[in-house]
């Protein structure tokens, strides 16, 4: 909702007057103290020894957890034509509960593991409690889940593993009906079954096949297929210790894919921030309302709230 339909609708409903700029403030000012709140960023937060976690009582259920990433249209000063800029956002899953989101912009936020962080405590999570973490394999979401549990199981997205082989496979196609080429489609499907069972030595081994093949035809397209397997095989081989055995997962009814968190993104940045105003923001303004946009989601804004101020909604809740 934009904040001139905010402006109306409180207008409608409250017995009072005010303007787009005192609400564009004072939700400014409720965000920067949620963010002033937030405790110091640490590089570990693993906290204590194997003794102190086998006397902590009985864990909750397991945590899923999914971290992805979107882009905002950026400005800085007059300059409203800045670019973009990325924001990383994820969600908490947890059999039985409410699901918790976190989010901020990338290389502005000065404390992103502590968000995370508090977004796990916030669903009970302690140290002796099984949670698994899925992403894309990117530098900063793969740095950003380490060092946050001694139970922490870290799995690459297998959504994105197989976005990127589909691609391939459709470049091979649109090649030419060229033999050789329609024998690398059948290896590139080799590939992705390889990655599906967990195989990750026979699917480089495919891929490096695949690389020398393509390297001996001279052809603009086929280079550009070349390009992309080789691109494939740096990614696979840099999250390779994040790659597991997909079929037993799926078979078992865990999760695989950060598709969960493809609902988060729109919830949290895309309408209002991407797909259909189109705003341009610059990255504390939109920093800033994210904190305020997930305490909503989250449903812990009237909790800050009553923190605050001990007699909000008091009266409320007795009755």
């Amino acid at each position: 909702m934009s904040y001139g339909m905010t402006l109306e609708l409180l207008e409608e409903i409250l017995p009072l007057k005010t303007n787009v700029s005192s609400i564009v403030l004072n939700s400014r000012k409720i965000a920067e103290r949620i963010e002033n709140e937030l405790e110091e960023e640490k590089p570990i937060f693993i906290d204590g020894c194997v003794n102190e976690w086998e006397r902590l009582s009985k864990p909750n259920k397991p945590l899923s957890v999914g971290i992805d990433g979107g882009y905002i249209y950026g400005r800085e000063g007059k300059n409203r034509k800045a670019g973009h800029f990325e924001v990383i956002v994820g969600k908490s899953m947890q059999e039985n509960s409410e699901n918790k989101r976190f989010g901020f912009v990338n290389k502005y936020d000065k404390k992103p593991k502590r968000r995370l962080y508090e977004m796990l405590l916030s669903h009970g999570f302690q140290m002796n409690q099984t949670i698994t973490f899925l992403s894309d394999g990117g530098d900063t979401v793969r740095d950003l889940q380490l060092y946050m549990s001694p139970n922490a199981e870290h799995i690459l997205d297998w959504f994105h593993i197989t976005m990127r082989i589909t691609v391939m496979k459709q470049m091979a196609k649109g090649i030419s009906k060229d033999e050789r080429i329609k024998d690398i489609e059948k290896n590139i499907d080799s590939v992705k079954w390889y990655l599906w069972h967990g195989n990750v030595f026979c699917a480089l081994e495919t891929l490096e096949n695949i690389e020398d093949e393509l390297h001996c035809m001279n052809n603009p397209k086929v280079l550009k297929l070349y390009n992309n397997i080789t691109e494939f095989y740096g990614y696979i081989d840099n999250n390779k210790n994040f790659i597991t055995n997909y079929q037993i997962r799926y078979h078992y009814g865990e999760c695989i894919s950060t598709s969960f968190v493809e609902s988060t993104v729109n919830e949290v940045i895309s309408k209002r921030m991407k797909k259909k105003q189109q705003m341009r923001w610059t990255q504390k303004g939109a920093h800033l309302l994210l904190q305020l946009r997930t305490k909503t989601l989250n449903n812990e804004l009237e909790q800050t709230f009553q923190s605050w101020y001990p007699l909000f909604r008091v009266n409320d809740k007795v009755a």
